[in-house]
This record gives C-alpha cells, sequence and structure tokens, in this order.
C-alpha cells in the first residue's frame, strides 16, 4: 500500500515551491502527498495546479502594533488545530512535513498530538517563527543552511539537505525558452525581478538605467515589477513600441522557469528559493536583499553566493546609487565575468536537495 505524506506551508511561494518540489521525488518514489495551506493564500492555487489534493485551514498572523490580532489568531490557530486533528485521522499519513508559515502551526501541532512524525524544512538562513514552534517535538528539523542547526533545539535531529528546487526550473532549455519570448540566441538578456510582490527600489533603479540599457543593440531586459508596482512602472519608463521590442515589463511572470533558462544575468531579491532556482541553474547574479526580513535573513542567505564569487550584493539602500549601476552595466557587457560566476555557483549546488530531503522523509516512514 502507498504511503502518504501531508506537506503543509503558506504565505509566500517561498514556502511553497520547496514543498511542490518534495512532492514530485515522493510521488516519483509510490508515494500518495496531500497539501494543507489556507484557503486564500497562493498555496490554494499552486497545489490544485500541481494535481495536488488540498485541504484549506485558516490560519494567520498578528501585529505587535495591535495586541487584539494576537488573540484572533490564537483562537484561529487553536480551531485549526482541533480540524487538522480530524482531517490527519482520516488521511493517515505516514509522515507530515511543514515548511514554514503559520498555516503549519496547527498541522504539524495535531501531527505531533497524534504521533504522526514531523520533519520541518528551513529554506532561510534564519529559521522563522512557525518552523521554530514545529521544531520542539520535530523527529528532524532539514535546514538549507549549515549554520541554521544552531537554531535546532537540542536533541532533535538536525540535517542539511539544501533547499529544493521543481523539475520544471531544471527541464526548461535556453533554445526553446529564447524563442518563446521571441529574443535571438545572439543576445544578451537580463532578467530583473524582486520576488512575488515585486520590490519598489529596484523598480526604480532599473527605470534610471533605462536608456543605458536599450543603448546596447543587442540587449534584452525582461523586467518583471510585481502587480502593484506594474502601471507605475511602466508610466515612468515611457517606453515606445521600438523600445518595448526589448524592453519587456510584466507585472508577473508565470512562465519563470523558462525565463530563468533563457536569461545570461538576473537581478533579484535573496529570498530563499530564488537562490536555489538562480543557484541550480548557475546563472550570474546581483542580490538586493529585502531590508526588513526577519533577522534580515536575506542579507545572509546571499553572502554564502558573494562568498564563493557566484553573485554581488548591494544593500537596498545603495540601490538607486552608483555602485548598483556599475554593477548591473558591467554584468550585461562582460561575457568573462559572467562565466567566472557560473564557474562558481557549481560550489552551491542545489540539485540534490529535494532527493535529500525526500530520503528523510523516506526513512522516518520506514522507522
Amino acid at each position: 500500500m502507498a504511503k502518504t505524506c501531508v506537506l503543509t506551508g503558506g504565505g509566500t511561494a517561498g514556502h511553497i515551491y520547496p514543498a511542490l518540489a518534495l512532492a514530485e521525488r515522493l510521488e516519483e518514489r509510490g508515494w500518495e502527498v496531500l497539501y494543507a495551506g489556507t484557503p486564500t493564500g497562493v498555496e490554494a492555487r499552486l497545489a490544485p495546479e500541481a494535481g495536488i489534493p488540498f485541504q484549506p485551514f485558516v490560519a494567520s498572523g498578528f501585529d505587535r502594533s495591535h495586541p487584539l490580532t494576537l488573540i484572533t489568531g490564537i483562537v484561529r490557530i487553536q480551531k485549526s488545530t482541533l480540524e487538522a486533528k480530524r482531517w490527519l485521522k482520516q488521511v493517515k499519513p505516514d509522515v507530515v512535513v511543514g515548511f514554514g508559515g503559520y498555516v503549519s502551526i496547527p498541522v504539524v501541532r495535531a501531527a505531533e498530538q497524534l504521533g504522526i512524525p514531523v520533519v520541518v524544512h528551513e529554506q532561510n538562513s534564519v529559521m522563522g517563527l512557525a518552523n521554530k514552534m514545529a521544531a520542539k517535538h520535530a523527529s528532524a528539523v532539514c535546514v538549507t543552511y549549515g549554520q541554521t542547526c544552531s537554531c535546532v533545539p537540542g536533541g532533535t535531529r538536525a540535517e542539511v539537505t539544501g533547499n529544493p528546487v521543481r523539475s520544471n526550473i531544471l527541464s526548461a532549455t535556453r533554445e526553446e525558452s529564447r524563442h518563446l519570448f521571441g529574443i535571438p540566441e545572439e543576445a544578451t538578456m537580463l532578467l530583473v525581478f524582486g520576488g512575488s510582490l515585486g520590490a519598489r527600489h529596484i523598480n526604480q533603479a532599473l527605470v534610471a538605467l533605462k536608456e543605458e540599457l536599450l543603448a546596447r543593440e543587442d540587449l534584452y531586459v525582461m523586467h518583471v515589477t510585481g502587480p502593484k508596482e506594474l502601471e507605475a512602472t511602466k508610466a515612468a519608463l515611457g517606453l515606445t513600441p521600438e523600445e518595448a521590442k526589448r524592453y519587456i515589463v510584466l507585472g508577473y511572470q508565470d512562465k519563470m522557469p523558462q525565463a530563468m533558462a533563457a536569461t545570461d544575468a538576473i537581478v533579484s531579491r535573496a529570498g530563499a528559493t530564488s537562490l536555489a532556482e538562480i543557484s541550480a541553474r548557475r546563472i550570474p547574479a546581483i542580490l538586493v536583499p529585502y531590508p526588513y526580513a526577519t533577522a534580515d535573513h536575506q542579507t545572509t542567505n546571499a553572502e554564502a553566493w558573494v562568498e564563493s564569487g557566484a553573485a554581488l550584493m548591494i544593500p537596498d539602500a545603495e540601490v538607486e546609487g552608483e555602485g548598483f549601476r556599475r554593477a548591473v552595466l558591467q554584468l550585461v557587457d562582460d561575457p568573462a565575468l559572467r562565466q567566472q560566476m557560473r564557474d562558481a555557483a557549481g560550489a552551491a549546488d542545489s540539485l540534490l536537495a529535494a532527493d535529500c530531503l525526500a530520503d528523510t522523509v523516506c526513512g522516518l516512514s520506514a522507522s
């Protein structure tokens, strides 16, 4: 009889995509996979799109400036824990894997109460609140960065697995992707994105560089602004129809695997999933960490890539300055630099992370 795994996590794509990557590996090994998330989160769309049965549970965080939200958040989690307990009794999973986000708290808590083995996966260098809570009673905690092992409670098994990457990130080819976007093979392409929500400072900095970028006749730019920033960025760029052939502006890119396969260089935030995908494709990158991330973890995330020579890092406060301008223009102008960075990225390999995490899950079910 096939074994069953429940995956849970939500809030941002950074929690969900690694879970979907693990689901692919478990399904290849004959497992049945279910997903528990919030009814309104992006996971409610992404899990069913991946063919994974989805079970919604309500959960929310709290605003420190409004103490009442802490009370309502706790009440929601307690109610969802009871609901998750009833659901888990029905589906009888062999293992539950939590990837962070508030929705993982009631599902993991219910699993612990029922004696179901729990694996926690932390994508970032600094462990999030939900994973900290789950790690206290987990059978294993899997991390992306070795330094995060120090955050794992004593007595809990910790493993460095890396951050799983979806197979479609790796399977997209440069030739097919360039044909899809209408970008000549011999051209240089720069991909710019700020994560699922976009990044205003990055958008403004690229607007200021538009003329210099388009002065390079063999350069194409794909600029993903984030949905809320699209119209303002398009207005600020003021692209002519001719310029728009080489400067593509999108609010959201639902073909990100192909965009990454087509590009020669990237400007992005330093979220854990973005970094894992950039690393897997070995794309030269300029990283602009989100400065308000918990414990500034995006800066910590990026440091290993910068130290290895696979990426450059510019603080958010300096992204509209001369240093950022020089870095972007050097990256698009210097093929030798890009090759050097691609070679360095080989040391930060995320290709085996999904299999390593799957091995841990399968090992627990066998014990």
